[in-house]
């Protein structure tokens, strides 16, 4: 039987990032606080936390005061950085990039004068940390969809400036942008900004291609990952023997029965430590049994 970890599966840049940043503040003083889950695998957030990562809510960061706290890839609304400025917290900002851009670009259309202001429209997840972060540069006033069925909370008689959550899905946001264009009155400004993550939309044609290899697939990943389920439904498209997990642990032996070929993938929420150990798993189970 062949194994194969898929090499684009497992952190984005973002991540990394974060990651990274606590790591190297843990080496120099041991423990540091981290607004939310660092990454929404549960494994990789207990392995950082035995080396002295605490994870801490929005509600225990107003009775925090002269410490570190790490702000995640997802970024953060700008109450955030005024509750640390008041507390004297030092904030290690790990916000992706391409969020901060993000965030940078919604909070310069909001700003705009008078009757030129569009609504700002996020196509995202309700209550998904970036997303709060989003509608944070808005004063809570973005109006945030998740599908073309919650299009009615807009106005269209006025102004609209679309922005997508960066690991949605292109064909997703597509769709919006196709069915605003059919309800939008006439003369009416409507501007849409793709601000979808390549680094992530790419891995889908990938992730798709690589499902069609393998006799069987692995997908492995956090039961929180947003990024997770939509890349396991892909490989589920393409290959009707792909398995969702969370770790090795929650393997089935039968799962395996007749392949000659499996592949392990996972989202970009999925550390590759975490991929290596079910590919050790199963070549464990290979061992036990060779016929299999």
């Amino acid at each position: 039987m062949r194994v194969e970890i898929d090499n684009d599966s497992g952190f984005c840049f973002g991540v990394v990032t974060a990651i990274t940043k606590a790591e190297e503040e843990l080496g120099k003083s041991g423990s540091l606080f981290c607004l939310g889950d660092i990454v929404h695998n549960s494994d990789e957030v207990q392995r950082l936390a035995q080396k002295g990562l605490t994870v801490i809510t929005h509600a225990d960061l107003e009775n925090l005061h002269n410490v570190k706290v790490l702000l995640r890839a997802h970024g953060e609304p700008p109450a955030t950085y005024d509750i640390a400025r008041r507390n004297g917290v030092e904030i290690i900002d790990a916000t992706c990039p391409v969020v901060l851009r993000l965030q940078q670009r919604i909070k310069q259309s909001f700003g705009t004068d008078g009757a030129d202001r569009p609504q700002i429209v996020i196509y995202g997840k309700k209550g998904h940390a970036e997303v709060n972060g989003l509608v944070g540069q808005t004063c809570g006033e973005a109006i945030v969809v998740e599908s073309v069925d919650e299009l009615d909370k807009i106005d269209f008689t006025r102004p609209i400036a679309l922005y997508s959550q960066t690991t949605k899905s292109l064909d997703g946001f597509r769709e919006v942008i196709d069915r605003i264009k059919e309800h939008i009155a006439p003369g009416v400004k409507f501007e849409s900004f793709d601000t979808i993550c390549r680094q992530v939309a790419n891995r889908v044609e990938k992730i798709r291609r690589f499902a069609r290899n393998h006799n069987v697939v692995l997908f492995v990943a956090g039961k929180k990952s947003s990024n997770g389920k939509v890349l396991y439904a892909n490989c589920l498209e393409e290959n009707p023997r792909t398995y969702l997990i969370s770790n090795a642990s929650e393997m089935n032996p039968a799962w395996l029965d007749g392949a000659d070929t499996v592949g392990i993938c996972g989202a970009t929420s999925t550390p590759r430590w975490l991929m290596e150990q079910v590919r050790d798993r199963i070549e464990e189970m290979n061992t036990a049994n060779p016929f299999r």
